[in-house]
């Protein structure tokens, strides 16, 4: 999901005349980052590239209009949250309407003042930051700040279509803390909660690589995304990961596998020549596994 996270906001226009396309940039760019497009397909890349946080899109285009553009915008997870601001010389009720239903945030027609430009669109990208920011709280598991698991679905989506479309490996971990029922029996609630956010700070410090996505899937078991990493890269990221959390030495009296705490892994790998037909499958292989690390005795890595 796109934020507003750098200095200036971004702004991208979208308009096949360069001299529309001059005139709002210069009531721009004081206080933004400002980029633009000519035509919509190009609108499409960068918005999906560039990710800004704010889009004005001219109506009237050659080859593809400004509402079919609008229309692909929302369709796609990676720009839908993107408000988009029609600016036309068009002066129909009816055609602002078609804009409104689309997704727009608002419509602004030509001639138009530069000032109240800059304040609708400090006004939109405001309104975004903000719902960003409340968008965040809601993929953010509060015990351990770790994404939840509605972000990680979203995640293993956008990773597995990318992994798809590039023709590249992509393999998911799921690790469970081993007996933690009895953990939380034998030293409470608190000391498991306790527990648990000491093993996610292990895990997140084993992961070296910013694309490797880390969430808490629910109760004690965690799930990692790992883009490009084949079956043997996802095995040594896993036996890291659970390194990372048997080096804790977290006592466990009432565990079975070590006195001390202790998890078991599951990988799973897809890779372009593999038969699977979507990312639960991918999901499903790797809890699997988990459970063969289980039957293997715990505290262990299997893989597929």
């Amino acid at each position: 999901m796109p934020s507003i996270a750098h200095s200036k906001p971004r702004i991208l226009i979208v308009d096949d005349i360069p001299n529309n396309v001059e005139v709002l940039g210069d009531a721009l760019a004081a206080d933004n980052q400002v980029q633009f497009a000519t035509s919509g397909l190009e609108g499409l890349a960068l918005a999906e590239s560039y990710l800004p946080d704010l889009i004005f899109l001219d109506v009237m285009m050659p080859e593809m209009d400004g509402f079919e553009v609008c229309k692909r915008l929302k369709s796609n997870n990676a720009t839908r949250h993107i408000p988009v601001i029609f600016v036309t010389a068009k002066d129909s009720d009816d055609d602002e309407g078609v804009g409104l239903t689309l997704g727009a945030v608002d419509y602004i027609k030509k001639p138009f003042n530069p000032a109240l430009v800059r304040m609708r669109a400090k006004n939109h990208i405001e309104f975004k930051r903000r719902a960003d920011l409340l968008e965040s709280f809601a993929m953010i598991d509060a015990l351990t700040h770790l994404s939840n698991r509605r972000r990680f679905d979203e995640q293993l989506e956008l990773e597995w279509k990318r992994s798809q479309r590039e023709r590249i490996p992509l393999s998911v971990l799921i690790m469970d803390i081993d007996y933690f029922k009895q953990f939380n029996d034998h030293y409470g609630h608190g000391g498991g909660d306790t527990c648990l956010q000491n093993v996610a700070r292990a895990m997140k410090s084993a992961l070296n690589r910013p694309t490797d996505f880390l969430a808490r899937y629910g109760g004690e078991e965690f799930v990692a995304i790992l883009p490009q990493t084949d079956e043997a890269g996802a095995v040594a990221i896993g036996e890291r990961i659970r390194l990372s959390v048997e080096t804790l030495k977290i006592p466990h009296r009432h565990s079975l596998a070590a006195p001390i705490v202790t998890i078991s892994v599951g990988a799973a790998t897809y890779s372009p020549i593999a038969e699977m037909p979507d990312a639960s499958a991918l999901l499903q292989a790797a809890d699997q596994q988990l459970y063969q690390a289980k039957a293997n005795g715990r505290n262990c890595v299997a893989s597929n």
